[in-house]
């Protein structure tokens, strides 16, 4: 026992020291690179925008750039101003878009995730089809499918006229257009859903399954009462992820549609490139750019609140 205590005491000893009085910087060297990288690419291009918002500020002419204040935030929400109307229309956009784009980004992920999960032979290689959309850039992805939704040559189209069906000019009327852009959204992205989704179902004992088909549970009711509630902090993670990259929707309107018929398809990233970009207003861009991240926050910290309200309780 005296050997026993002496050993427990060398061991626990150099630990009081530690927390008493020195200060291990091993944690801090891990992190040091990506606490470098942070720094460099998201902390200070975030409040270097927040600096550029409060002047007139243009690149291209580095002497004319005088202090406004609020003069563009106030510009937002002026009703007689052109970037009021632009820049509320561009967020309409951006909120119809996310109500066409996460449903099925988040519920047809749950159900390939599910299928993929069961115990079949080439499993893997159907994981491997679903994922590799991903890996494409957006402009790929875009180009593809502008070219498959071309009113005259595209397949849908060439499809449509086999069956003898009218194919409408899928990129230059709406709904279609909308339509157009999720259905090239869902393809190229679903799989980072369904990969992570399908994680977390591989995390869920096989004895909570076993135990309710025991019980006399059918399929229906073990994936209601199992499947989803154990998902649901999953659920959370992937909605408030998928409505980020939604809310950030450039490259498929900029590529299939330019943002028409008639700037309908305009998302608030495309405004504040032709604000910013095109017309060189970046302090009007920056200010947009602001109120944008301020509304992405209030909808993450929303998501969280109700959706995970039982892992905070």
């Amino acid at each position: 026992m005296s050997v026993q205590a002496q050993t427990n005491e060398t061991v626990i000893a150099p630990v009081r020291v530690a927390s008493g009085g020195r200060i291990n910087l091993t944690p801090y060297l891990f992190i040091l690179p990506h606490l470098i990288f942070f720094a460099l690419f998201l902390a200070w291009p975030f409040f270097f925008g927040i600096f550029t918002s409060l002047f007139e500020f243009d690149f291209l002419r580095p002497e004319r750039r005088p202090f406004v204040g609020l003069e563009n935030y106030i510009s937002l929400f002026d009703p007689s101003s052109v970037q009021f109307r632009d820049f509320w229309r561009a967020m309409k956009n951006t909120g119809e878009f996310i109500l066409w784009s996460v449903p099925p980004l988040v519920i047809v992920a749950v159900f390939l995730a599910v299928l993929l999960n069961g115990r079949f032979r080439g499993r893997g290689f159907f994981r491997m089809i679903f994922f590799a959309p991903y890996t494409l850039s957006v402009t790929a992805a875009a180009v593809i499918w502008w070219w498959i939704f071309q009113p005259q040559g595209g397949i849908v189209n060439h499809l449509l006229d086999s069956l003898g069906i009218g194919g409408p000019n899928w990129l230059s009327h709406m709904p279609e257009a909308w339509i157009a852009i999720t259905i090239a959204t869902v393809w190229w992205t679903i799989g980072f859903n369904t990969i992570i989704i399908l994680a977390a179902l591989q995390d869920i004992p096989t004895s909570l399954y076993e135990a309710a088909a025991i019980d006399g549970a059918g399929a229906a009711r073990r994936f209601w009462h199992i499947t989803l509630p154990l998902l649901k902090p999953v659920l959370v993670l992937v909605i408030t992820i998928t409505l980020i990259a939604s809310a950030n929707l450039f490259g498929q309107p900029y590529i299939m549609t330019a943002g028409g018929p008639t700037q309908q398809t305009e998302p608030i990233i495309f405004r504040i490139y032709i604000e910013g970009i095109l017309r060189s207003q970046m302090g009007s861009a920056a200010a947009m750019s602001v109120v944008v991240a301020a509304t992405l926050l209030i909808v993450t910290a929303l998501n969280f609140k109700f959706f995970g309200k039982s892992e905070t309780e």
